[in-house]
C-alpha cells in the first residue's frame, strides 16, 4: 500500500533516511533532525512531500519517497524532483520501489507536471538497472552542480551591493 506520509511518521521516515545513507555510504553526512523534518514536510509552507509503502501484511512502513516541485523555464510548467527513494533491505524486490514510483508518476500526471527527475549514484548498478526496466532515460550529458559550506558562504559574501536581498526569494 502506498499513502501520504503524516506528522506521526517524521521519526520513521528520518530512520529510514539514515539507512538510505548508509546504503549510499554517507551516513556522516545526515543532520536533518525530527524537528526540521516535522516543520520541512508538515509546517504551513511544505518544502517536499513524501509519500510512505506500507507492508500489505503487517502495515510496517517498508519505503518512503521524498519529492518536491519544480520548473522548467523551457516548457514553462513545473515538475517533479525526486530527492530520495528508499525500500528498506528485508523489503526489496517485493515492488515496493516499482509502487512508489508509478504513485508518483499519477501525481505528475494529475497536475500536469511534464517532467519527473531524479538522481542515482554511478556505482548503484541494481537500481540503475531498475531504472532502465521502467524505461528511464539517463541525461548522462549533464553534470551535477553544489555549492556549500565555505565556497558558498565565501560566494555569498561577493552579493553586488545593489542587490535587495528580501526581493530575490
Amino acid at each position: 500500500m502506498i499513502r501520504p506520509a503524516t506528522v506521526n511518521d517524521v521519526a520513521t521516515i528520518r530512520a529510514m533516511i539514515r539507512e538510505l545513507a548508509e546504503y549510499e555510504r554517507a551516513v556522516e553526512h545526515v543532520r536533518a533532525t525530527e524537528e526540521q523534518l516535522r516543520e520541512a514536510l508538515f509546517g504551513e509552507h511544505p518544502a517536499a512531500f513524501v509519500l510512505i509503502a506500507e507492508d500489505d501484511e503487517t502495515g510496517e512502513a517498508v519505503g518512503f519517497a521524498l519529492w518536491f516541485p519544480r520548473f522548467s523555464t523551457w516548457t514553462g510548467t513545473r515538475g517533479m524532483h525526486l530527492e530520495d527513494l528508499y525500500v528498506r533491505e528485508s523489503a526489496r524486490g517485493g515492488g515496493h520501489g516499482k509502487a512508489l514510483l508509478a504513485s508518483l508518476a499519477a501525481i505528475c500526471e494529475e497536475r500536469g507536471y511534464e517532467r519527473f527527475e531524479w538522481w542515482v549514484l554511478a556505482w548503484n548498478e541494481p537500481t540503475i538497472d531498475f531504472y532502465k526496466s521502467l524505461g528511464v532515460e539517463f541525461l548522462d550529458e549533464w553534470r551535477i552542480c553544489r555549492l556549500s559550506g565555505e565556497p558558498l558562504r565565501d560566494l555569498a559574501g561577493r552579493v553586488p551591493a545593489v542587490l535587495d536581498r528580501t526581493s530575490a526569494s
